[in-house]
């Protein structure tokens, strides 16, 4: 501690309740334990003010780094990055400033990916179901499914934007899907930017009397593990969020020896 500096790195999550997010918690505590370090891990619940909360109290521990997994545009972390402080961010991008060092996927491409296989299979009409978080993995999802649809010439009124307020994407998914439900011309695809909010928009079909995928298909992003056990009408990109543990250790060393790691980009799959 007389050098200002420990073995601690913290982890601030914005949602464990959503798997994706405790699998990648899991694989980068194992991977900073393999380096001697020993990981804090707090969730946010997607709130600016409990981001700076613990973004100060961190400080005063003198953690060694931390790890945004999924941030949100706050006060403080507004005036650190202004500040130069170095951090690093996995899944979405740094609000304040997307040059910073990141682990992610591509998601403008899985979002692509998705819009392609929708266009090879010949569904049509089209929906998209997001969360209303202004964050650089819903819109870059959303954005490069939309942008290849454009593209291959599917006029805007064939395409709908549902979303439904609140950060919990089960929530979201079923609210949103009683709008597919009531269109006049129903979707026979959608792509929903998560796992969980295709969950939820799986169970407000169904309790509509639709069948999965027989009437509405549904793709999310994430490839949950549970899946094929819980979920088998669900087709989704897969990232391995089980492999981002030694990616976000590597980009930390990188940072701690005044290299610049940029961005980190792990490979997907649509399964």
């Amino acid at each position: 501690m007389r050098q200002r500096q420990s073995n601690v790195v913290a982890l601030l999550a914005p949602n464990l309740a959503n798997p994706a997010m405790s699998t990648i918690a899991a694989s980068t505590e194992e991977a900073l334990r393999r380096v001697g370090h020993v990981m804090v891990l707090c969730d946010t619940h997607d709130r600016a003010d409990l981001q700076d909360e613990y973004l100060a109290a961190m400080a005063a521990q003198l953690v060694r780094s931390v790890i945004f997994l999924g941030a949100v545009a706050s006060p403080a972390l507004r005036a650190a990055s202004e500040a130069g402080e170095v951090f690093l961010f996995v899944n979405r991008r740094n609000p304040h400033d997307e040059r910073a060092p990141f682990v992610g996927i591509d998601n403008r491409g899985a979002g692509a990916a998705v819009a392609a296989h929708f266009l090879a299979n010949g569904h049509a009409p089209l929906a998209v179901i997001h969360s209303d978080h202004s964050s650089s993995a819903v819109r870059d999802r959303t954005y490069g499914f939309i942008d290849v649809l454009t593209k291959a010439g599917i006029a805007p009124e064939m395409l709908m934007r549902l979303s439904a307020p609140g950060d919990d994407h089960l929530d979201i998914g079923y609210q949103a899907a009683a709008a597919i439900v009531a269109a006049p011309q129903r979707p026979r695809a959608v792509l929903c930017t998560s796992d969980l909010i295709a969950y939820g928009a799986h169970r407000l079909l169904t309790e509509a009397g639709l069948a999965v995928p027989d009437d509405v298909v549904l793709v999310g992003i994430d490839g949950n593990p549970i899946n094929p056990w819980l979920a088998p009408w669900l087709s989704s990109v897969v990232i391995p969020y089980e492999d981002y543990g030694p990616v976000i250790v590597d980009s930390l060393e990188r940072i701690w020896a005044g290299e610049d790691p940029g961005e980190r980009l792990l490979p997907y799959a649509f399964g």
